[in-house]
């Protein structure tokens, strides 16, 4: 039972945060175009999202180590908030830097809210350590059915309501301030060990290259991964032509998304035994 409390206490601001990341894909593309962008412009705006998750990606550990951990959920509740308001604004370079708050955002999110779990269940819990993976395999269940319901509720606001674009984005801040609040009256804070950047740096490169298998598998995944982004930027100036549904299209992606997940875990299964091979 206390494990079970201290779960929900960790969803209470998890599933928020996550919901208000999903509300946020399906009309990104629509919303530059309503602001007469040219299509290169568009593609530098999503270069600066990406490009800021990577830059901010590699310092995320060492800047939530340094700030707190809780702390860094606040931080990523603010500036991703900023970031959905910035939206509201039609000047280039103003969205540019909402597009670059929100790489800052998404590396913080998957990494600030983990490391709190983390040291909260080992720590100050004591819980067993295999218990970890119950929680996360039934966040990433919730997460799916987020992604899904995101879609829906984007098309609803967007296009139901016939609010525009830009609703999705500020639908958002409410589950961002959600998400913040419950987690200042809700968590406790902690902290890690501060790393210095250079060194752990140095560490990933050199674990990078010693190991062929490791370098293998991250130039299959940067592959695997530039194909992913190239789609995510394609599939809205293709479709939103013929009139598609966007919030609905997204939701069926994340439906088909979270079908291939069951169906590895089932490859997977006793009854298949099938390998990732």
């Amino acid at each position: 039972p206390a494990f079970r409390r201290f779960q929900r206490g960790f969803y209470q601001v998890y599933l928020p945060a996550l919901a208000a990341d999903w509300l946020q894909g399906p009309y990104l593309y629509k919303l530059y175009r309503q602001y007469r962008f040219l299509e290169g412009q568009i593609a530098v705006l999503y270069v600066c999202g990406f490009a800021s998750t990577l830059l901010f990606g590699l310092v995320s550990s060492s800047l939530v180590d340094r700030l707190r951990r809780k702390k860094s959920c606040l931080l990523f509740s603010f500036t991703y908030s900023l970031c959905c308001l910035l939206k509201l604004s039609r000047d280039y370079l103003v969205l540019a830097v909402g597009r670059v708050l929100g790489g800052l955002s998404t590396a913080l999110l998957f990494s600030a809210f983990e490391a709190w779990y983390l040291h909260e269940h080992l720590e100050r819990h004591d819980f067993p350590a295999e218990w970890i993976g119950l929680t996360f395999s039934r966040a990433a269940f919730w997460n799916n059915l987020l992604a899904i319901g995101a879609g829906g509720v984007a098309e609803i606001v967007a296009e139901g309501f016939g609010l525009g674009p830009v609703a999705p984005f500020m639908a958002s801040i409410p589950l961002l301030v959600l998400s913040g609040a419950l987690a200042v009256h809700g968590w406790e804070e902690n902290y890690g060990k501060k790393r210095a950047l250079g060194k752990s740096c140095s560490d990933g490169l050199r674990c990078l290259l010693s190991d062929r298998r490791v370098l293998l598998l991250g130039i299959i995944q940067a592959l695997f991964e530039s194909i992913i982004y190239i789609f995510i930027f394609l599939w809205t100036p293709v479709l939103d032509p013929h009139g598609a549904p966007l919030g609905i299209v997204f939701a069926g992606f994340m439906a088909a998304s979270a079908l291939g997940s069951s169906l590895y875990r089932l490859a997977l299964s006793k009854r298949y035994h099938l390998q990732p091979v």
